[in-house]
C-alpha cells in the first residue's frame, strides 16, 4: 500500500463537556476515495477541517506529506472580497496550475464565470466553490457536503469527475447514491473515536449494524462479569482472609469501564402529527401553463393526486419545480388551465429556503412559538423539552439559540416544527438537505407510511426510490411527464437516459414541423395499458386482498355480542369503519374490472 499522504493519529479535541474528538484517526493515501461518516454534531466537519489544517487539535498527530497540496469545500464558501465567481475560482490555483481546468469545470457546472457573488444562490454559490477546490487538481481533496444544492444532473457528472481524478477525496454527504457510487472505503466517527471499513459506503450499514451489537454483548458480558467479583467480594473465603488488592484493582478498574461507556446516540423519534382525514381527491390539474415572459416553465400539464399518494418532483435547477409546486398547492395561480383542492386539505410544508429564523431565538421559544413551554403534538399536550428529545435535543439545549445549532441540527429543528402541525398533505421541498443517514431513514419512513398525501421536492435519488409511488419529470418545453414508481423507475420508462441528455433529445424532437405532422397525424386508439394503467392493475389486486381482511376483522369484531354491552362507543366507531371500509372495497373493485375490462380490449 503507497504511503499516507495524510495521516491523523489520536486526535482529541473537546469545547467543554464531552469530548467531540477522543483519540479519532483517519489517513488517505494517493487516490483513495473515503467517505467520512457519523451523526450530525458527532464532529465530522471538525475532523475535516483538522485534516486541512484549520483547526489545532488539543492532543495528537498531524501528518501531511510537505509536498502535498490540499484543498478543502466548505459547507458554507465565503465569497467575499471577488468581483466575479471567474476571480473567485482562479484564486485557488496554484503558479503551476493550468488556468483552462478552472474554465472547463465552470462550463460543466453551469457557471459563466461572469455571475458577482451576491447575485449566487445557493446552488451556484456550491458549484462556484467546487470548481475553485476541484482546478488545482490537489493531492488532497477534502468535500464537505459537496452534493447540497446541487441539481441531479450536476451530481451525476460530479460522480465521474472524483471517480476519474487521481487525488485523495475524503469527503462527508447524506447522498447515498453518492457516496455508494464514488467511495472504496468508509471512515465511521461514533462517540468521539474513528473505525475503518476498507469498503465502500455501500457495505457500511451492515458492518456498523454489526459493531454495535457486538459492542452490546461485550457491555453485557461486562456487567455479568462484575455481577461475579462483586458476590466473590462479599461472599468469597479468599477476599474475607487475604483481601486479594489486585483483584480488587480489576473490579475497580471493570466498574470505570462500565459506567464510562458511552452507548450508542439515541434515535430519533419522527411522527406527523395528524389532521381529519382529506377527501379522496387531493389535488388535480388540468392543462396547466405558466410563462415568466419569454419562457416557459409548465405547458399542459395534467395531474390527479390521490388521498395517499406520495409524489416527488425532480428536474434541474431553475427547471420550475418549485412553480409547478406552488400551483398544485394554490400557492401561484397558473396562466391558463385549472387546479382544484380537495376538501379538508390541512397543509404543512418545508420550503427549499426554509422559513426565517430569528438567530437569537432560543430552540424551545422556536417550537412553541414564544406559548409556554408546552406544545399540542397529535391531539396530546407535550412538554417542549420531551418533544425535543424526540428529535436528539438534550434537555440543555432548550434555551440554546438557534445560531450554535450545526447545519443537521438546524435541520431537525425545522422539521420538529413542521411536524408538530396537524397536516393529511405534507410539502417537503429538499428535506434531506443537511440531515444524518439515521434521521434521514427516520424520515423515509415517515414519508414511506404517512396516511396522508405528500408531495416532496428532492434531488436525493435513494430517497425517492425509497419513498414516492410516482414521479414527475421535465420533459423540455415547459412539458413535464408523470411516472409510476421511484427515480430508478422514471428512468427505466425514458430508456435509462439522464435527465440532461434526455431534454436535449426532446428540445430536438419538438421542432415546428414536427409538431404539425403529428398535429396532422389522425390519431388511432392505444395498442396497450399505459405503465400508470398496468401499475395500478398490478398492485390492486393487493389492496383489495388488504381491505377485505380488515373488513373481515371488523365483521368479527362486531360479531362479538358483548361488544356493544361493553364499550357502545368503540362499537358505533367500528361499525363507521366497516362502512368506510366496504365502500373503499367497493370503488378499488370497480377500479379493477375498468382497467381489466379495458386490457382484454385492447388485447383481442
Amino acid at each position: 500500500m503507497a504511503p499516507p499522504l495524510l495521516n491523523l493519529d489520536g486526535i482529541k479535541l473537546t469545547f467543554g463537556g464531552t469530548p467531540l474528538l477522543d483519540g479519532a484517526a483517519l489517513s488517505a493515501s494517493a487516490g483513495e476515495k473515503i467517505a467520512l461518516v457519523g451523526r450530525n454534531g458527532s464532529g465530522k466537519s471538525t475532523l475535516l477541517k483538522i485534516a486541512a489544517g484549520m483547526i489545532e487539535p488539543q492532543d495528537g498527530e498531524v501528518f501531511r506529506q510537505p509536498s502535498a497540496t490540499v484543498r478543502y469545500l466548505p459547507q458554507m464558501p465565503d465569497m467575499d472580497g471577488f468581483a466575479d465567481v471567474r476571480a473567485y475560482v482562479e484564486a485557488g490555483l496554484g503558479p503551476a496550475d493550468d488556468p483552462h481546468r478552472a474554465t472547463y469545470l465552470m462550463e460543466h457546472l453551469g457557471l459563466t464565470g461572469e455571475e458577482r457573488p451576491n447575485d449566487l444562490s445557493g446552488g451556484e454559490a456550491r458549484r462556484a466553490a467546487l470548481a475553485r477546490v476541484m482546478a488545482p487538481e490537489p493531492d488532497i481533496l477534502l468535500l464537505d457536503e459537496p452534493t447540497n444544492h446541487l441539481d441531479l444532473s450536476v451530481i451525476e457528472w460530479l460522480e465521474e469527475e472524483l471517480a476519474r481524478t487521481s487525488s485523495a477525496v475524503i469527503l462527508i454527504s447524506h447522498d447515498r447514491r453518492f457516496l455508494e457510487r464514488v467511495t472504496r472505503a468508509t471512515v465511521w466517527l461514533d462517540r468521539g473515536q474513528t473505525r475503518r471499513l476498507d469498503k465502500g459506503f455501500a457495505h457500511f450499514e451492515e458492518w456498523r449494524d454489526q459493531v454495535l451489537e457486538e459492542e452490546e454483548r461485550e457491555q453485557h458480558k461486562l456487567g455479568r462479569q462484575i455481577v461475579r467479583e462483586e458476590h466473590w467480594l462479599r461472599y468469597g473465603v479468599t477476599a474475607r482472609r487475604k483481601r486479594n488488592m489486585r483483584r480488587l484493582g480489576e473490579l475497580q478498574t471493570m466498574r470505570q469501564r462500565f459506567r464510562g461507556h458511552r452507548g450508542a446516540e439515541g434515535t430519533a423519534t419522527m411522527v406527523a402529527s395528524d389532521a381529519a382525514e382529506s377527501g379522496k381527491l387531493v389535488i388535480e390539474a388540468k392543462g396547466i401553463d405558466k410563462s415568466f415572459g419569454d419562457l416557459t416553465v409548465v405547458k399542459g400539464f395534467s395531474t390527479r393526486i390521490q388521498r395517499g399518494d406520495r409524489v416527488g418532483l425532480v428536474g434541474p435547477n431553475g427547471a420550475g419545480k418549485t412553480t409547478l409546486l406552488k400551483m398544485l398547492t394554490g400557492e401561484l395561480a397558473p396562466d391558463a388551465g385549472m387546479v382544484r383542492l380537495g376538501v379538508n386539505l390541512e397543509i404543512a410544508t418545508l420550503d427549499q429556503k426554509r422559513e426565517a429564523v430569528d438567530p437569537q431565538e432560543t430552540l424551545a421559544h422556536y417550537l412553541t412559538d414564544g406559548r409556554g413551554e408546552n406544545l399540542v403534538v397529535n391531539g396530546e399536550q407535550r412538554h417542549v423539552v420531551s418533544y425535543m428529545k424526540d428529535f436528539l435535543f438534550k434537555p440543555e439545549q432548550a434555551r440554546t439559540p438557534v445560531r450554535e445549532l450545526s447545519g443537521g441540527e438546524r435541520a431537525r429543528l425545522l422539521l420538529a416544527r413542521v411536524l408538530a402541525r396537524p397536516a393529511n398533505l405534507l410539502v417537503l421541498d429538499e428535506p434531506t438537505n443537511d440531515l444524518d443517514m439515521e434521521t434521514l431513514e427516520l424520515l423515509q419512513e415517515l414519508v414511506a407510511g404517512f396516511a396522508g398525501t405528500v408531495i416532496l421536492v428532492s434531488h436525493d435519488r435513494d430517497f425517492l426510490d425509497r419513498t414516492v409511488t410516482s414521479v414527475i419529470a421535465p420533459d423540455g418545453g415547459g412539458r413535464w411527464i408523470e411516472y409510476a414508481g421511484g427515480y430508478t423507475d422514471m428512468l427505466t420508462q425514458r430508456g435509462g437516459s439522464k435527465l440532461e441528455d434526455r431534454k436535449a433529445r426532446s428540445k430536438a424532437e419538438a421542432s415546428e414541423a414536427g409538431s404539425k405532422a403529428e398535429q396532422a397525424a389522425p390519431k388511432g386508439p392505444a395498442k396497450k395499458l399505459s405503465f400508470k394503467q398496468k401499475f395500478a392493475l398490478d398492485s390492486l389486486p393487493k389492496k383489495i386482498e388488504a381491505v377485505t381482511a380488515s373488513i373481515s376483522r371488523l365483521e368479527n369484531n362486531i360479531a362479538d355480542p358483548s361488544f356493544y354491552e361493553r364499550d357502545p362507543a368503540s362499537f358505533q366507531k367500528t361499525i363507521a369503519a366497516l362502512d368506510k371500509e366496504r365502500t373503499t372495497l367497493a370503488a378499488l373493485e370497480e377500479e379493477w374490472l375498468e382497467l381489466e375490462m379495458l386490457r382484454e380490449e385492447m388485447e383481442g
